[in-house]
């Protein structure tokens, strides 16, 4: 069968190459386009908007290459974009390729080369900037290419992408490039809605076929199982055999410890990393990208493979390494690279082995992705970062786990994700197919690695919501009825509207029901609506505490199934006792599962088969309004409304326990039994009817908020961050104050705080180290689960606006927790000191510290970069002199090496 796939495939290529058309202009191609490209030159021809959803290394990029010539062919200019820097300087360079050098510019905040060239690459939020500015460089533009798309649903970023296509000029036309999108037709129609005549290209094939695969480590088996996890497009049934000692444990002691075969230890296992590496080998399965969630564990896996004398190049593909390793490093100090034990680097990328994550120097990491293009590097240990773009196709793609740490827990992969990540596999016009290994794990079944395998469910969802930034740039545009107009056209107010009418129609078929339930009740004789209601209820009661009463619920169990959402408990942790307000309260068939939050919003999960005595609350808090317990704003206001409760009033209200279920079942039947309905000689068609009724109710009032909280989300949104502006002192009513017109040129996820900190004078009279050092603490951002260490600071003078910045920073998330907003993250002076010091000039060795890698150093170093450019456009005098000194300070020698990314 997959042969046959495989000849029916080749058949469509060669026809593809004897009538497809080819791309004429500085970007002809020697090969012939595929229908999705024709298709996609023909809308670009036409003048059309386009949208083009395919799955990676399909060729989407030719299709920004036609935007590109037809901005040029036009005698017009034209913007590629993209959404991370690495992908801005890889497709600079491309261009470059074609184009020649004063054809192309590129602009990525941290570097500005050749700005007014008629092509010029950018980041997604360079051009948000220029849009809100009005920038001179939008003239004659005619085309704007909008690489990875998909980017839109990206939780931080996201949002730069819909600014961009609600602002920029009317005459622009746009290509649209994204991964596949299940609701792509949506999106599309979205585009059109705002831009104009658009045409939606979706391609679902790839041009070389995948095969996915597990790989599964076998103690009593003298090699390893190389599994397909589809057969036919399901679950191969053969993978059922590997989950049945998945639950077994480590070592003897009892029945849990018993593998399926009786023995010790589970018959099945993780493979190791080498022999991974041996196998890909022994299939003829390398260069291979090697996915691992973690950057230690990448430089782990690589510094193991040299470790283990593995030697995976020719000595002539060694010597081509060194050529390209000492260009890339070529700028770059002796001691520099002594810090960054360059030498242990090139030995193992001269055996074809290299890690690639954003803890790495950009050199470093082009030298990795250019060594792996040619075919140099074999094996490349990467986290998820790598499958952002960048055009690094592998021959196979191996994933260590499908589960990767967020910062609050461990999630699966998303099929999306999945996607993203096997995309890698198979190098076109060099592989007959790609393969994607999954390694076996304990820890999820075969069968659902099987169906993430399978899905096509990628839905691309908006997380479109007003800023501070974009608040101001909007009532600096518009008035503010238009403001609320501009936001009503975002592509999360067109996902809420397309979900309104299939509301609005169950809405109007619920309430149907529930006035034929009514009038049903009312011709029965002495029946009364309200009574009706009364009666069906005492019959829910009674029929609840009767199952719990059968079902022998334990002590622990009853417990958790009378607390109620808002109830405080009190649990201990290993730092001693802490608050949490329960959420939701879930009763399954054998369990009864809490869901609550601690005062910071962190999940806390309590089961009923987990805990070992029964629990009592020590308190209630009133919940916000509407209740939407899965929801995260509403989960950040609860925790909020709990950090406020007074601990020393916490009433201990009394709650029942198993003992009392029988009492508690017996007085529910006589008062089910004492109702006046219990003897009417309809009552089962009375309890029918009125159950209907009840239910009809309920879902009314559920649709209806949800309808009303998806209409106001947006509007509701805006209100409160205006708001917060209003008290800050960024806007009187809805005109812009000094501080507001300030605002509107500061970029950042922290833009309010960075406005105030310099309202409040704290930047004035610092140097150009101090002023970097005092900035940091906004652009640096802890990352783990461990609490930060004590702040380390350089200076009396940055001591004391640490403090003050740490003051503003209170009273703001105060205000904005009153406001029902998210808070702004916290300042963190984790990077003041290397800032500090490498800004007075010290080298390498001397800046770095035991926290931060080299990459880690350059990419912090680059982020405050950006911001101190903007406190120098944004203020005057000394202040803004000593920001553009500590600009150029900070740029030099690793820090600023070619073109890479931060």
């Amino acid at each position: 069968e997959a042969r046959g796939q495989r000849e029916a495939r080749g058949q469509r290529e060669a026809r593809r190459l004897d009538e497809g058309r080819t791309l004429n202009g500085p970007f002809a191609h020697d090969f012939r386009l595929d229908d999705f490209q024709v298709e996609a030159q023909k809308a670009v021809e036409d003048g059309f908007n386009v949208l083009v959803c395919a799955p990676t290394g399909s060729g989407k990029t030719v299709v920004g290459e036609m935007a590109v010539a037809a901005a040029l062919g036009s005698g017009g200019r034209a913007f590629y974009t993209a959404p991370i820097k690495a992908l801005s300087n890889q497709k600079y360079n491309d261009l470059r390729a074609v184009l020649g050098d004063e054809s192309v510019g590129l602009l990525t905040g941290d570097h500005s080369l050749n700005g007014d060239a008629p092509v010029v690459v950018m980041t997604t939020e360079v051009l948000r900037n220029m849009v809100y500015s009005h920038s001179a460089a939008l003239e004659g533009l005619r085309w704007v290419v909008l690489d990875e798309v998909h980017f839109l649903s990206d939780a931080y970023r996201g949002p730069v992408w819909e600014e961009v296509l609600i602002h920029t000029p009317a005459p622009v036309r746009f290509a649209c490039l994204s991964a596949t999108v299940s609701n792509s037709d949506q999106l599309g129609d979205w585009i059109e809605g705002l831009r104009g005549p658009t045409t939606t290209v979706v391609e679902h094939e790839r041009p070389v076929e995948l095969t996915s695969v597990m790989l599964v480590g076998d103690r009593h088996a003298d090699r390893d199982h190389l599994v397909p996890l589809l057969v036919d497009g399901a679950p191969n049934p053969r993978g059922q055999r590997f989950d049945a000692d998945r639950s077994a444990g480590r070592g003897s002691g009892g029945p849990a410890a018993k593998g399926a075969e009786g023995g010790g230890r589970r018959r099945f296992r993780t493979p190791r990393r080498l022999e991974v590496l041996d196998r890909l080998g022994a299939e003829d399965l390398l260069p291979a990208i090697y996915f691992i969630f973690s950057r230690a564990g990448c430089s782990e896996a690589a510094s193991g493979a040299l470790d283990s004398g593995i030697r995976l190049t020719t000595a002539e593909e060694a010597a081509r390494v060194r050529e390209i390793l000492e260009r890339h490093v070529d700028p770059l100090a002796d001691e520099d690279l002594s810090v960054l034990e360059y030498p242990r680097f090139a030995e193992a990328l001269e055996r074809g082995i290299a890690s690639h994550h954003a803890g790495m120097v950009p050199a470093f990491r082009e030298a990795v992705e250019e060594c792996f293009v040619e075919g140099l590097a074999k094996v490349v240990f990467a986290t998820e970062t790598l499958a952002l773009g960048i055009n690094m196709p592998a021959r196979s793609v191996v994933i260590e786990r499908l589960t990767k740490f967020t910062g609050d827990g461990h999630d699966t992969l998303t099929p999306g994700q999945f996607t993203q990540l096997t995309g890698r596999a198979g190098r076109r016009g060099i592989d007959e197919h790609g393969t994607a290994v999954v390694l076996w794990s304990p820890f999820i079944d075969f069968a659902s690695v099987a169906r993430l395998a399978a899905s096509r469910e990628f839905p691309l969802t908006s997380v479109f919501r007003p800023t501070y930034n974009m608040a101001v740039n909007l009532l600096d545009n518009y008035d503010p009825r238009e403001a609320r107009s501009v936001l009503s056209r975002s592509f999360a107010q067109f996902q809420a509207d397309s979900a309104f009418a299939g509301e609005r129609r169950r809405l109007e078929q619920r309430r149907r029901e529930s006035a034929s339930a009514e009038q049903a009740l009312e011709a029965m004789p002495g029946v009364a609506v309200d009574e009706a209601l009364e009666f069906v209820a005492l019959a829910r009661q009674e029929q609840r505490l009767r199952s719990e009463r059968d079902r022998g619920r334990s002590a622990v169990e009853a417990s958790l199934a009378n607390l109620r959402p808002g109830d405080v408990l009190e649990r201990d942790t290993p730092s001693g006792k802490k608050l949490v307000v329960v959420v939701s309260v879930a009763e399954r068939r054998r369990s009864v599962r809490v869901d609550a939050v601690t005062p910071r919003a962190k999940p806390v999960r309590i089961d009923s088969r987990e805990e070992a005595k029964p629990v009592q609350p020590c308190g209630t808090v009133q919940l916000p309004v509407p209740y939407a317990p899965k929801d995260g704003e509403f989960r950040s206001e609860a925790a909020a409304r709990l950090r406020r409760v007074n601990t020393k009033r916490l009433r201990r209200p009394r709650r029942t326990t198993t003992d009392e279920s029988m009492a508690r079942w017996q007085a529910a039947r006589e008062a089910f039994d004492a109702h006046d309905l219990a003897d009417h000689e309809r009552r089962e068609e009375i309890l029918a009817t009125a159950r209907e009724l009840a239910k009809a109710r309920h879902d009314i009032e559920v649709t209806e908020r949800r309808l009303d909280r998806k209409g106001a989300d947006l509007s509701k949104r805006f209100e409160a961050v205006t708001g917060v502006l209003r008290e800050v002192g960024h806007l009187e009513g809805t005109d812009l104050t000094a501080q507001g017109r300030r605002l509107r040129r500061i970029y950042h996820e922290s833009d309010l705080l960075v406005s105030l900190v310099i309202e409040a004078g704290i930047l004035e009279g610092m140097d150009a180290a101090e002023l970097a050092a005092m900035v940091s603490c906004v652009t640096h951002e802890h990352r783990g689960s461990d609490p930060p260490p004590p702040p380390r600071l350089p200076t009396a003078l940055v001591r004391e606006g640490f403090e003050e910045m740490r003051r503003i920073h209170r009273h703001l998330a105060g205000l904005e927790v009153a406001a029902g907003l998210p808070p702004t993250r916290e300042p963190s002076a984790g990077f003041a000191v290397p800032a500090h010091t490498w800004t007075s000039g010290a080298g390498l060795e001397v800046s770095l510290d035991e926290n931060l890698s080299g990459g880690d150093f350059v990419r912090n170093a680059k982020q405050l970069i950006d911001v101190l450019r903007q406190v120098a456009d944004v203020t005057r005098g000394p202040t803004s002199a000593a920001a553009r000194e500590a600009c150029d300070l900070l740029r030099r020698d690793v820090v600023d090496t070619g073109v890479g990314p931060a």
